[in-house]
């Protein structure tokens, strides 16, 4: 079997690492399709350099390597239609169509969906394409409000009132912007309802009815400790090794594995069989899980959190996957603790190109892990872009056991680099859960 990956960054490295590990014992083939050199990828797997948004040259690249199996990275791609365009060459893939990937590529079809199809967990919103009429509705509403662009922005488009936006004003601007500047593709624009309380990501294999979920993720968007600065396209992430959170119960688990569940229902009603990785970010809100939005892929960095605990072979879920027949998926009982390192002053970065240093055995040698997301090797030297460089992470039977792993061995990068050290430790974390319990009133 002949598979391959497009896609660049840490989250296609942990992909390739997943499907290798079963590469000899099922006689796979491994493939890239890549924009820059991935040094972990680029070891791993035959690859072409070519920009994954070109639909046609990976059609190319796929047949002229009689690929099986396709397995779609990044959201980019998806909106492109290259699910689409590689089907109708004869090319299964995990990820789906363009149509399917919608719950992803725009937020007004998301949104309305849940309507439709009368699925809990949604939010109170309204998509509008005239600033001055969403003015008058911020106005009116008289709460706190997301503001969202409809289309993708590479997880930075969303500005929050009360924390990145000060006031209904600085809201209203900001729509303004999104629609005369077309932020995210589209001159529209969604307001939501502000929802109280934790963040997580449920992850789950897809089928086109079947769903796998996978262990809870928390992701740390905030470039700067302590949850501050701008959203960014992820700074690290945390995972337990009952497959929930410290602050997360079985049984909100369930609930918004139940509201994944009759998304899938309700996107097969509308468009067509939904196949591939579903992401869904929650709120746990006072009431329970409130879906923030969802994602047609895995999450960067929540991939990293799941796929070095995946026992069951990714090589046989991605062959269910497209024979619509998922069975089930078996994950290690352990903690996870992922810490993204990116370049001086990102997600504002201002020089891009530098050397980075990784001693990659003193990492191994430690017990972690690690991904290389937006760098470039050119002969024996790593580069950094303007975006994330490496994904460290660390496993081990707690979460603090899985933070020091990881922590200890950010010594092993050297660059004009910084990460956040406070992700997965123990004080952030009671932090969330004394939150939870204010919400809850415990």
């Amino acid at each position: 079997m002949r598979i391959l990956v497009v896609g660049t960054g840490a989250r296609e490295h942990a992909i390739c690492l997943a499907l290798k590990k079963d590469a000899l014992k099922k006689d796979v083939e491994l493939y890239s399709i890549m924009s820059n050199q991935n040094p972990g990828i680029a070891r791993i797997s035959k690859f072409q350099m070519a920009d994954e948004n070109d639909v046609q040259k990976v059609k190319k690249y796929a047949l002229d390597n009689k690929i099986d199996i396709a397995v779609i990275g990044p959201e980019s791609p998806l909106e492109k239609g290259i699910v689409d365009s590689l089907e109708e060459s004869g090319i299964s893939c995990v990820g789906p169509t363009r149509e399917a990937a919608r719950i992803e590529t725009d937020k007004a079809f998301m949104r309305d969906l849940f309507q439709i199809h009368h699925i809990e967990g949604s939010l109170v919103y309204k998509v509008f394409d005239d600033s001055e009429e969403a003015g008058n509705f911020i106005e009116d509403f008289g709460q706190d409000v997301v503001v969202k662009p409809i289309g993708l922005t590479g997880g930075k488009g969303v500005k929050i009132m009360g924390e990145h936006l000060k006031d209904a004003g600085e809201a209203k601007d900001y729509v303004k912007q999104i629609i005369d500047n077309k932020i995210g593709g589209h001159a529209r624009a969604v307001i939501e309802e502000r929802a109280v309380g934790e963040e997580f990501t449920v992850q789950a294999f897809v089928d086109g009815d079947n769903l796998i979920a996978m262990p809870a993720v928390q992701d740390h968007p905030h470039a700067f400790e302590g949850d501050s600065g701008p959203i960014t396209g992820g700074m690290g992430s945390y995972s337990d090794k009952d497959g929930l959170l410290p602050f997360l119960d079985k049984k909100s688990y369930d609930e918004s594995v139940g509201i994944m569940q009759d998304t899938i229902k309700a996107v097969k009603n509308e468009v067509g069989p939904y196949k591939g990785i579903l992401y869904g970010q929650f709120m746990l809100c006072q009431e329970g899980p409130r879906l923030v939005e969802y994602n047609a892929r895995f999450g960067d960095p929540e991939a990293m959190n799941v796929l070095p605990l995946l026992e069951t072979s990714l090589v046989d879920l991605c062959q269910e996957i497209v024979d619509g027949n998922l069975k089930k998926a078996d994950f290690q009982a352990k903690a996870t603790v992922c810490k993204y390192i990116v370049p001086q002053g990102y997600p504002e970065t201002k020089a891009a190109g530098q050397v980075l240093k990784v001693n990659e055995k003193a990492i191994k040698d430690e017990g972690a892990l690690f991904y290389y997301a937006a760098v470039n090797q050119k002969d024996s030297e790593i580069y950094t872009s303007s975006s994330r460089a490496l994904a460290l992470v660390g496993t081990g039977e707690t979460i603090d056991e899985a933070e020091k792993i990881c922590e200890d061995v950010t010594r092993y990068v050297e660059g004009d680099v910084y990460h956040r050290r406070d992700v997965g430790t123990r004080g952030l974390i009671q932090k969330r859960i004394e939150h939870m319990k204010e919400i809850r009133g415990i």
